[in-house]
């Protein structure tokens, strides 16, 4: 799946039991400062499909969005990557990643990863142009 064949085709993820599972983790969210529950849910290249919320916080720079919990869910549950990823509301309208989450989503999906939102599936590249990724960390810096 992703580079090792096959699940990257729009057609063949259901993105419609991805917003239904992200709507689900939405209902569970933990939000009671902005009122405001998101839900994220994943599909893995091994086919699993994981899932987080939103868990705030009185100091507001430690609220976790969904997408986080989601990426750790996909770690404890056998790693992988991510390969198609929507965040919704309680209702299942998608919603966009915040610029944290984009490249947090980067991080564990790579360049492939499909982010559906208002205007359908999307590249994460689209959504996070010219992104600092791990290749960068591997590139001599030229020291000027």
């Amino acid at each position: 799946m992703g580079q090792h064949g096959g699940m990257n085709e729009r057609t063949e993820i259901d993105w419609q039991a991805l917003r239904s599972v992200a709507a689900e983790a939405a209902a569970n969210a933990y939000a009671p400062y902005s009122r405001f529950p998101v839900g994220a849910a994943g599909l893995t290249d091994d086919g699993r499909i994981v899932s987080g919320c939103n868990v705030e916080n009185a100091s507001y720079g430690l609220t976790l969005c969904a997408e986080c919990g989601m990426v750790s869910d996909m770690h404890l549950t056998g790693g992988g990557r991510l390969v198609a990823v929507v965040a919704t509301n309680p209702e299942g309208q998608p919603l966009a990643p915040c610029g944290r989450c984009r490249q947090l989503l980067l991080e564990a999906g790579g360049t492939d990863l499909l982010v559906d939102g208002r205007n359908g599936p999307r590249s994460i590249v689209e959504l996070l142009a010219d992104p600092f990724s791990p290749e960068d960390l591997n590139t001599p810096s030229d020291g000027g």
